[in-house]
């Protein structure tokens, strides 16, 4: 049993210091209201103690000498009843009549003679005592005390809340630490980045044993960043390896380090330092680090020095005059290309690995992950859904499982069925169907040509893409749409397949400029799309005859600073030369398309008109009415299963990374020595 659990939790909410302060002014009160004195007191003014002395009815009193005034304190001969009470405290008392008196009176000669004679005359019993030199430190006893909770409160108000959320701990770091027990998460639950877990492999292995390492003077990377799209799984592989590793993982988003306080932001990454020191060898990771890794001097108003200085304060702890053994600095962004220079050098960051989109294997094993909790129907084939996603993330490929299992819980179904992951497929893509939208006869009909005629070239130019699906149902902005999906996972493209691409997103206008002979603006996101290829093949890939290769844009993001105030890398002239490029490439593709659909006109009207009739065909349907001109039969043969893919664990990836570091340590599998003659290496572009 776990005493630790046993302990009282206080409340530390501001109601409970709000109930804490009226305690102790109720408290407060009570010393120094009536509760001051023992019993009930009745206080009475001077005339009324005069005339209650006359009469004989005070048994005995003391004159208290003070400056100004003199405090008379006494008993009565009988209990005196109260008509009215002084304090609230009183009727919790059992008596309602008051033995004792108090009372001021003026501080004279003249006064004191007459209070004597009186006093004479009724025989009362009377006692004068001098001035005390500790009334007044009596009288403020009650604040000190008052004052004594009143600091412990603020002082624990003040320290209220750990990780850096007290008023006194702004300059503690916000890390969130995981304890090695606590990371859960394995190689094996990280799909889809198998080359990046085996990057990953000497990372956990010196964490395991560095001796192993130092031995040989090795030095293991102090830093690795990785580099990628949102979505990708980065944060997720450094978990991985604090998991694998078994050792804590630190915590933090660079946004974290800087506040409105200056030097908050250094002091912060110097207590996070300090705390993985203590639990060495640890992890720290911080994500999204470009928020304070800025290339430093960059900004259009001047440099951010609150900013730098926790840039120069990082610097410092990855790779200053204290060395942090045992310590892996672990970092992911989706902008490398703004991160200072000296954060990125040897000793720092070592390494850098870029975490890209999946390939078709890739998405396979990340959906079979995620589709560990999920009730799938026997027509679900997670790699037919693999190759319908060509560019989608691990995160995409998540919300794509979690969209199917929300749409088959809204049908009240017991398992997710394909039709559920065809309709989530859409959702994602252009978002939720529309069909309570009223449109006109002839607008749907305008949409249905406009369609099949991205359709029909689609299935003429199918060289390198190939028609998925066609609808003419609305969603989000669009009223229908037509998916084109590679055959393959590209990572370089010619001309001719971006050329094709240009033709396709024209078969649209073209078959309303053939059927209808009008123009409509259906077709202005198409043009957007087409005239952004075009531009790309003149200015960046040097796919133009007339202007050569040469390079005259890029495509990276702006960084305000660092092209504030440039100009273009071209003359006007060349401008010129490029905006007639564009327009001549895209006057032939125009030109193209119109030879397409007029020479396939008989299946563009089979395929609009079929749409007008069920609205949706698939990628069988598009084939068999563009080839038959009807529609296919059920009892068509379907494709085999393969063997589905699976992510790696850690053992598999460390065999993997040993056999490419050694391959004669490997053992040779069956046939190893057959190679194929079309396996060619192929330079990859990053930028395609």
């Amino acid at each position: 049993m776990n005493n630790r659990n046993l302990k009282p939790k206080f409340p530390r909410g501001i109601l409970f210091y709000v109930v804490m302060v009226l305690a102790l002014f109720g408290v407060f009160q009570a010393f120094t209201g009536s509760l001051s004195q023992f019993g009930q007191v009745d206080e009475i003014n001077s005339s009324e103690f005069m005339t209650q002395l006359e009469a004989g009815k005070i048994d005995k009193f003391e004159i208290q000498i003070g400056s100004g005034v003199y405090s008379v304190q006494g008993d009565y001969k009988e209990k005196n009843s109260k008509e009215e009470t002084d304090s609230f405290i009183s009727i919790f008392e059992s008596s309602d009549t008051a033995k004792k008196f108090k009372t001021e009176i003026l501080g004279n000669d003249a006064t004191l003679k007459t209070v004597t004679d009186l006093a004479k005359a009724s025989k009362t019993e009377m006692k004068s005592l001098p001035e005390s030199s500790a009334g007044m430190w009596l009288s403020m006893l009650p604040y000190f005390f008052l004052l004594i909770p009143t600091f412990f409160i603020l002082y624990t108000m003040m320290q209220q809340g750990g990780g850096g959320r007290g008023v006194m701990n702004f300059g503690k770091s916000k890390s969130k630490e995981v304890s090695k027990q606590n990371v859960k998460v394995r190689f094996s639950d990280v799909a889809g980045a198998e080359e990046e877990k085996q990057e990953l492999v000497e990372v956990v292995e010196f964490l395991k044993d560095p001796k192993r390492f130092t031995a040989l003077g090795a030095r293991i990377p102090a830093g690795v960043l990785l580099e990628g799209p949102p979505g990708t799984g980065k944060t997720l592989l450094a978990k991985a390896v604090a998991g694998e590793a078994g050792v804590p993982f630190f915590s933090m988003s660079g946004s974290e380090f800087v506040e409105m306080f200056v030097g908050v932001g250094a002091s912060r990454v110097r207590d996070l330092f300090e705390n993985a020191k203590k639990a060495a060898p640890a992890i720290i990771f911080i994500d999204e680090i470009d928020a304070v890794g800025r290339q430093r001097g960059a900004g259009m108003g001047g440099g951010h020095d609150e900013r730098e200085q926790t840039l120069n304060q990082l610097l410092v702890e990855m790779d200053g005059f204290e060395g942090n053994e045992g310590i892996i600095v672990m970092a992911a962004t989706n902008r490398s290309d703004v991160l200072d220079p000296a954060l990125l050098r040897p000793g720092r960051f070592d390494r850098q690995i870029l975490v890209g989109n999946p390939d078709v294997k890739g998405r396979e094993a990340i959906l079979r992950v995620h589709a560990r909790n999920k009730k799938l129907a026997k027509d679900v084939d997670l790699k037919v859904i693999a190759q319908q996603t060509p560019g989608f993330s691990g995160a995409d490929l998540e919300n794509l499982l979690n969209e199917s299992a929300l749409i088959a819980a809204r049908f009240n179904r017991k398992e997710i069925t394909a039709a559920d992951v065809d309709e989530a497929h859409d959702r994602v893509i252009a978002g939720p169907a529309k069909a309570d939208k009223q449109i006109s006869q002839a607008q749907r009909r305008t949409v249905a040509f406009h369609e099949a005629g991205h359709t029909v070239v689609g299935m003429v130019l199918s060289d390198a893409r190939i028609v998925h699906k066609v609808t003419i149902v609305p969603r989000g902005r669009a009223g229908g749409y037509a998916i084109m999906l590679p055959k393959e996972d590209q990572y370089i493209v010619t001309y001719k397949e971006l050329y094709e691409q240009v033709v396709g997103l024209l078969g649209g206008r073209v078959a309303e400029e053939i059927v209808f002979n009008h123009k409509s603006t259906g077709a202005s996101q198409d043009f957007k799309q087409a005239t952004a290829i075009v531009r790309s093949m003149v200015t960046e890939y040097g796919m133009s005859d007339k202007l050569g290769t040469v390079q005259y844009e890029d495509d990276s993001k702006p960084f305000a600073g660092r092209q504030y105030g440039q100009h273009a890398a071209y003359s006007e002239n060349i401008a010129f030369e490029i905006d007639n490029e564009v327009r001549r490439i895209m006057e032939e593709a125009h030109q193209d398309a119109t030879e397409i659909i007029t020479a396939h006109r008989q299946q563009l009207d089979v395929i609009a008109n079929k749409l007008l009739e069920i609205e949706t065909l698939d990628k069988r349907q598009i084939k068999s009415l563009f080839e038959t001109g009807h529609m296919p039969l059920d009892s068509d043969e379907e494709e085999a299963e393969q063997e589905p893919e699976k992510a790696d664990s850690f053992e598999e990836a460390k065999e993997k990374a040993q056999e490419e570091a050694d391959p004669s340590q490997a053992g040779a599998a069956p046939g190893a020595s057959e190679i194929n003659p079309t396996d060619k290496p192929v330079d990859s572009d990053p930028n395609l």
